[in-house]
C-alpha cells in the first residue's frame, strides 16, 4: 500500500493559519521518508492557545515560506505520485487544507482522503482516540506530539497497523 499521511498545525483558530506541515511517504507497506515545513501564517500572527499545544512561536516563521510555496514543493515532490492522503481527524487536516488553499488562491488537485482516527475507532475498543494513547496502546513508536512531522509518521505507521489489523480479522 501506498500514500501519504499528513498532519497540519496552525498558529490560530483559523484553519487557515498553517504554522508547519508535515508529511510521511509509505510505499509498499513501509515508511520510507518523513518530512516537515515550517510555514509563514497570515500576518505571522499567532494565538497564545495554539503555541502552548506545538511551541511554534512567530520568531520561528518569520522567514519561513508561505503555504503557497511549501504547497507547490510538496505538489510537485508528491502528489504526483500519491493521490491516498491519510490523517489522523482527517476532517481537520482537510479542511485546513482547503481553508489555506482558499485564502492564498491555490488550486487543490483531487485528492483520496482516509481518516486512521475513524478506522480505529471501528477496530479497537479504547478509552481514547487520541493519536497519541493509540500509538502507545499498540506499541507504535512516538515522536513529539503535535509537531507536523512526528504526528505525520506516527499517524502513517498507525494507518498500517490498522490495515494489517483489518486484513487478519
Amino acid at each position: 500500500m501506498d500514500f501519504l499521511a499528513i498532519d497540519f498545525e496552525t498558529a490560530t483558530g483559523q484553519r487557515s493559519s498553517i504554522c508547519e506541515i508535515g508529511i510521511c511517504v509509505v510505499r509498499n507497506d513501509e515508511v520510507v521518508e518523513t518530512r516537515s515545513w515550517l510555514v509563514q501564517p497570515p500576518f505571522n500572527r499567532y494565538s497564545y492557545g495554539n503555541v502552548r499545544v506545538h511551541g511554534i512561536r512567530p520568531e520561528h516563521t518569520l522567514n519561513a515560506p508561505d503555504f503557497p510555496q511549501v504547497w507547490e514543493e510538496i505538489e510537485r515532490l508528491y502528489l504526483d505520485e500519491f493521490n491516498n492522503i491519510v490523517a489522523h481527524n482527517m476532517p481537520f487536516d482537510r479542511s485546513c487544507l482547503r481553508k489555506a488553499a482558499e485564502y492564498y488562491n491555490v488550486h487543490l488537485p483531487e485528492i483520496k482522503w482516509h481518516c486512521s482516527l475513524q478506522l480505529a475507532r471501528k477496530l479497537y475498543g479504547f478509552c481514547s482516540y487520541s493519536l497519541g494513547h493509540l500509538c502507545a496502546s499498540l506499541g507504535i513508536p512516538e515522536g513529539t506530539h503535535h509537531r507536523a512531522g512526528d504526528d505525520a509518521e506516527m499517524c502513517a505507521r498507525l494507518f498500517l497497523r490498522e490495515i494489517s489489523d483489518l486484513l487478519s480479522v
